[in-house]
């Protein structure tokens, strides 16, 4: 028998007859039918209630993300590359969190873990868990789609729709089944305002994304990804690709958001990570090897290391 404790659901599952029972606490129960258990593991996310006054809004324990190596004439697998080895860490709801690290340190691995978007890599193993909300998103019946609704992401790279700034916003709405097109415009303004970007295409909604600069490409990716009310918003090196005044517009961004989503992002920017995260995360060859309080991590960090790197005498 499996037991998902939710927020203030119970989901049990019993693998001998397939009976799925959903259980309140108030103690009243219901059977759920077989016919309704594939459904019920494709879509529970759906199904949850979500407390919001927890303050641990994740948690991961034991994380590690390895890629085999193979050899020999028969090409076994001879030994594992570990580029995440056993990471813990507790988010907390509305703060803002900063990974730094060299390359190749393991930390845009780690925070494509979060939302499974290393599933798309074949080879790579992720174990441990990953606890949304007391949820372990790394189960393998987990709805990945839903799942991102939830932990959104936004890439090193804006990657907009080759369609109009209007529906780079509304195409995932649409494909849900959203139509009224009230609903659509209020999502629209409301999501590009967040993003600052409203005042400055709200007459060209109907334009290309293509034509926007780089920074108001990646405000538009943001405002894709909120757009469906994540909890988390992951950011992977968001501003490598912008230049120092953009830069420095997205981050203003960042401040605003932090209002209303917890933030994780991986930055190579020291003076990024002091100025926007609450907390910070030192990588290194895949280890966690300092994690806390920004100001700590910055002014007074407990191993020479991290010192180190910080002040740009690692190495």
């Amino acid at each position: 028998m499996v037991i998902w404790k939710l927020s203030r659901y119970i989901l049990r599952y019993d693998t001998e007859d397939g009976s799925v029972y959903f259980n309140i606490k108030n103690n009243h129960s219901f059977l759920i039918t077989n016919e309704l258990k594939k459904n019920i593991q494709e879509n529970w996310f759906k199904l949850v209630y979500w407390d919001r006054r927890v303050i641990s809004i994740l948690e991961i324990k034991n994380l590690k993300v390895h890629y085999p190596i193979r050899g020999g004439f028969f090409n076994k697998v001879v030994d594992h590359v570990y580029a995440v080895d056993g990471v813990s860490m507790v988010i907390e709801q509305g703060k803002t969190y900063g990974l730094i690290g060299e390359s190749g340190s393991g930390k845009s691995t780690y925070l494509r873990s979060l939302n499974r978007m290393n599933d798309t890599i074949d080879i790579a193993k992720v174990t441990g868990q990953i606890l949304y909300q007391g949820i372990d998103v790394n189960r393998p019946e987990i709805n990945v789609y839903e799942m991102r609704k939830h932990i959104g992401m936004v890439f090193q790279r804006p990657n907009p729709f080759a369609k109009s700034i209007y529906r780079n916003i509304t195409f995932a709405h649409e494909r849900a089944g959203v139509k009224d097109k009230q609903v659509l415009d209020e999502i629209v303004e409301t999501s590009l305002r967040q993003a600052a970007l409203w005042d400055q295409v709200k007459d060209d909604l109907h334009k290309s994304a293509l034509t926007l600069s780089g920074g108001q490409q990646q405000r538009l990716c943001i405002a894709r990804a909120i757009s469906v009310k994540p909890d988390i918003l992951l950011m992977d090196e968001p501003a490598s690709a912008l230049d120092p005044i953009a830069t420095a517009q997205l981050e203003e961004t960042m401040l605003e958001l932090k209002k209303d989503f917890t933030i994780i992002i991986v930055t190579h920017s020291m003076q990024q990570a002091a100025r926007a995260s609450d907390y910070t995360g030192f990588f290194y060859l895949g280890d966690l090897i300092e994690y806390d309080k920004t100001s700590n991590i910055f002014q007074n960090a407990k191993l020479q290391s991290t010192n180190d790197y910080v002040t740009g005498h690692f190495g």
